[in-house]
Formats: structure tokens, sequence, C-alpha cells
């Protein structure tokens, strides 16, 4: 059997302002408190009266914490893994001696011995920094494989040798329009052949968009009917590269091909405060429902939302009033200068 050697990534830290990682530290967080405190407890109701105290000390160290993350996040993404993870335990610690130290000031008594505070929060630190790194690294089959679903997705045989024979019957009528339609197609390419794990520039995946779609053009003429509706979009937006292409390309081969008519295709692209909305709409005929590959796509593209985004993305599909809409929303992030 050949093997295919991936490229393998270095270790990085988490995106701390990512709702994902903030749940997810909340519900560590507190379950190993609750776990604690039945661990502890002889009976049901002592252990819910033992965690309603630990409660009463730990949320306000671990929202403290957490707020100091969030704001040093971008910092802290720039630094190598180690030494960004040596950085999060300091911080946390900081933040525990500071937090003590305010409510030895209010209060007669200490809640807890500062030894004991550090080394729980150091534990639970450390604990959570692995459980992150594992979970990232769990997840890079999951990128390699969905690199591999997205170029089997994207690049259908039929797409590629039907451009390829429009472009040739185009050599001798149209030369320029041969050329620059073979300029579309190479660039095509050289973006599916890039590396999947960068973030690239919304208006970079909109030229991909239009070059994909003068191709299709040359291939479809006047049944290809597209409305582009991209005045609010905001072109500094970062976004995984090739999540908008599939779903033209998805819209043309199972909302246009299929039919014997003209058919309209919607792109609309906006910004709505901190967030990022895409729509894709194409006509939609069940009876000409019959291609297959359609939810792979999808499927694909949610996948890589959620490995580049967490919780903070979504995608969506709805079929009304003779129309296929999907729609995708992302945050909306920019490149740190």
């Amino acid at each position: 059997m050949v093997s295919i050697r991936q490229t393998t990534y270095p270790d990085s830290l988490p995106d701390f302002r990512n709702l994902g990682v903030i749940a997810r530290v909340l519900v560590a967080v507190n379950a190993v408190a609750l776990g604690g405190a039945l661990f502890a407890a002889p009976d049901l109701a002592q252990a819910i009266d033992r965690f309603a105290q630990v409660a009463a000390l730990v949320e306000p160290l671990l929202l403290a914490c957490l707020v100091a993350l969030f704001v040093l996040s971008p910092l802290l993404a720039r630094l190598p893994y180690w030494t960004g993870c040596a950085a999060v335990m300091a911080l946390v610690l900081l933040v525990t001696v500071m937090l003590r130290a305010g409510v030895t000031a209010i209060v007669a008594e200490p809640p807890a011995e500062l030894g004991r505070m550090l080394v729980l929060a150091a534990l639970i630190s450390a604990g959570l920094l692995g459980y992150l790194r594992l979970r990232a690294r769990a997840y890079s089959p999951a990128l390699a494989e969905a690199r591999l679903q997205a170029l089997q997705a994207r690049i259908r045989p039929h797409f590629l040798f039907n451009s390829l024979n429009a472009v040739l019957a185009l050599i001798r009528r149209d030369p320029k329009r041969a050329e620059r339609s073979l300029e579309d197609l190479a660039d095509l390419f050289r973006t599916l052949m890039s590396d999947a794990r960068q973030f690239v520039r919304l208006e970079d995946e909109i030229a991909l968009l239009e070059r994909y779609a003068e191709l299709e053009q040359l291939r479809l003429g006047e049944r290809l009917r597209l409305t582009w509706e991209l005045d609010a979009a905001p072109s500094d937006a970062l976004l995984p590269p090739l999540v908008l292409q599939p779903l033209l390309e998805n819209a043309v081969y199972h909302g246009v091909e299929p039919g014997t008519g003209a058919g309209e295709v919607l792109v609309r692209i906006e910004r709505r405060g901190d967030r990022v909305l895409a729509r894709i709409e194409n006509p939609y005929v069940e009876e000409q429902q019959h291609r297959a590959g359609n939810r792979m796509a999808l499927e694909n593209i949610g996948e890589r939302l959620a490995l580049f985004f967490d919780a903070e993305a979504r995608i969506d599909t709805r079929i009304s009033d003779g129309r296929y809409r999907v729609e995708i929303e992302i945050p909306y992030r920019v490149a740190s200068r």
C-alpha cells in the first residue's frame, strides 16, 4: 500500500477568544469541582453544599483567568508553544495570587491557603492545556482527510474535461479568451493545491469564485445566469480556503446543469456586525435531483469550519419557493498587523 506523507504542523495554543474553547474550560473546571465535592462528601446533600462553597471560590478565579486570557490571546498566540504554555501557567498563578490578596483584604480569614490554591490552579491549568493539545492533535488526521475529501468533491472529472474541451473549442475562434480561461483554470488548481490550514482573505476567495464562474460560463453559456451581491462583503475578512467555491460548484452542478433552460445562481456576501454571512442560492426542482455528492461537500465544509472556528461558525441549508439556499456564517476576523 502506498502511503501519503502528510505535512506535520507544530503545536499551537488554543484561541482563548473562541467560544468553544471558553465553554470547554468552564465545563471542565466546574466538572472537576463537582467531582471533588462528590468524592469528599459522604452524601449527595453535603456534596451539593460543598460544591456551592467551592464554586463561590472557584468561579471568580475562573472568570478572572478567562478574561485575562481573552485579552492576551493575540500576544500568547505569537509565542512558541511551550513558551506560551509557561506564560499561560504564569498568568493563571498571578491571577490566583492577586485574587487571594484581594479576598484577604476584605475578609478576616483567607478562603484557602495560598500554596494549596496555587497547586490546584497549576494542576488544572496543565490538565486543560494537555487536553486541548490532545484534542488538536486528534483533529489533525481529520484535517488531512477533510482536505483529501475536499479535493475529491471539488475537482470532479467532468468539470476538468468539460472545461478543457470548452477551451479547445475556443482556441481558433477566440484565442485570447481561451488563454484567459486556461489561466483561470491554472489559478483554480494552484489554489486547490495550496496549504489548506492557512486562512485566506475574502477578496482572494471572491476572485477565485469569479474565475470559476467564468469557466462555467464558458461551458454553459446563457444557461448560467449569475447574480453577484458583494457590495457589503468585507474584503479583509479571513476564512478557510475553498469554502465558497465548492458551494458555487454545487449550485451549478445540481441547480443549473440538470435543467434544460436558464438557471439563476445568487452569490451574496455581507458583514453583519462581528459576523460574515455568505449565501449561495440556485434553482431546485425535485425531479431533477438525481445526482449524488452534494451532502459530501456540505459535510466536508461543515467539518472544516468546525476545525477552524470551533463553535463560532455555522452552515445551514434550506429549500424554499423552488430555490436551494446554503448559508455560511463565520466570525469576522482580520489579519493581525
